[in-house]
């Protein structure tokens, strides 16, 4: 099975600092691969370098076969959605029109849709919970809201591979394993999820393989329970800590 995402040794400088240090990763379908660490331990941009979207210094990336910084924009959204940190909304649009310009790269605008544009910013809605606020503004909807419009959007891009920077950030308990429940099922369909995130619970939740990282270098990686050790996560954190089984779940605890 080809690889989504491959990269091979992959180096990043950004303002003539080493932020990313030859990296290797590849990600098939029916993958979720987590990135883990501290804030500036070189997730973001990771994610970024692996799109085409920062320059790689060393190393070579391929987005679905291709080199991502030869893609057009609109191959790229084809083939990855990528949700950053924090978006932003800057028109007082809806909800359904936010969520429908994940349809942009297949040609449609939100005032424009074909049927099949429509179903698939209905089937995002559906997912993500927001049926009943399609019709709501933007900036009349709550943090959480908001966070779960541009995860539906991003479903509606019908990319193979979604690529999201701490998808679950500002959410509370329930609506982040809603989240991840999102997650598990868009890759079970045969795509992929590369994300990063905070919640090393999370990531030892739906995580297929977790990659820690620490100052733009692996400190470990592999499956939640290879990777996360004790001696990996101090290594990363530089705290003590160490994963624990809670029933069917696997819970992070730090000292």
């Amino acid at each position: 099975m080809s690889a989504l995402i491959e990269l091979v040794g992959v180096s990043v400088f950004l303002g003539g600092r080493l932020v990313v240090e030859e990296i290797s990763l590849a990600i098939e379908r029916v993958q979720i691969v987590a990135l883990l660490g501290p804030n500036g331990a070189g997730k973001t941009t990771l994610m970024r370098a692996a799109l085409g979207l920062a320059p790689i210094e060393f190393g070579a990336a391929q987005l679905m076969g291709d080199d991502p910084m030869l893609l057009s924009a609109r191959a790229r959204a084809l083939r990855a959605a990528y949700l950053p940190q924090r978006p932003q909304s800057i028109w007082p649009i809806n909800v359904e029109h936010l969520v429908a310009l994940g349809r942009f790269a297949h040609g449609a605008a939100p005032d424009r849709l074909s049927p099949p544009d429509q179903a698939a910013v209905d089937a995002a809605l559906e997912a993500c919970a927001l049926t009943p606020l399609r019709a709501r503004r933007m900036d009349e909807i709550s943090g959480g809201e908001k966070a779960r419009a541009h995860l539906a959007r991003a479903l509606a891009q019908h990319a193979p591979l979604l690529v999201l920077d701490e998808p679950t950030a500002g959410l509370d308990p329930a609506q982040a394993l809603s989240v991840a429940d999102i997650l598990t099922r868009h890759a079970a369909s045969s795509g992929a999820v590369l994300f990063s995130t905070h919640d090393v619970a999370l990531a030892a939740r739906i995580a297929h393989q977790v990659v820690l990282l620490r100052e733009g270098r692996v400190i470990s990686t592999g499956a939640p329970r290879e990777a996360l050790t004790p001696q990996s996560l101090e290594a990363a954190y530089a705290r003590k800590g160490r994963l624990e089984q809670i029933g069917d779940t696997l819970v992070a605890v730090f000292d």
